[in-house]
């Protein structure tokens, strides 16, 4: 990771159901591909999985949802609608850690 690049946050969590959930945000310089100056996913699935349950991300520039194999672009309402839309998706025993 260049000079230019700070991490924000990243959180992960391993369940005793095999699933995984994590949060990374990185800022970085803006740029065409990132206006925003942000790089984020927001992830939840089976550990070791190529297609997660769910997921949120920007990592080519487009925003997109990822519902298992399946990809969606999304239009961006902001990192922290992103991530409410996130928590939603994850099962009810699991927000409270979120």
């Amino acid at each position: 990771m260049g000079d230019d690049v700070t991490v924000l946050e990243d959180e992960i969590k391993a369940y005793a159901d095999g699933t995984v959930a994590r949060i990374r945000i990185l800022a970085v310089p803006e740029s065409e591909k990132f206006p925003d100056g942000v790089k984020y996913a927001f992830h939840y699935g089976e550990a070791g999985s190529e297609d997660p349950i769910i997921r949120f991300d920007n990592h080519h520039g487009v925003h997109e949802l990822h519902t298992g194999p399946h990809v969606y672009e999304i239009d961006y309402p902001g990192l922290d609608a992103i991530y409410q839309a996130w928590r939603a998706a994850l099962p009810a025993a699991k927000r409270p850690d979120w």
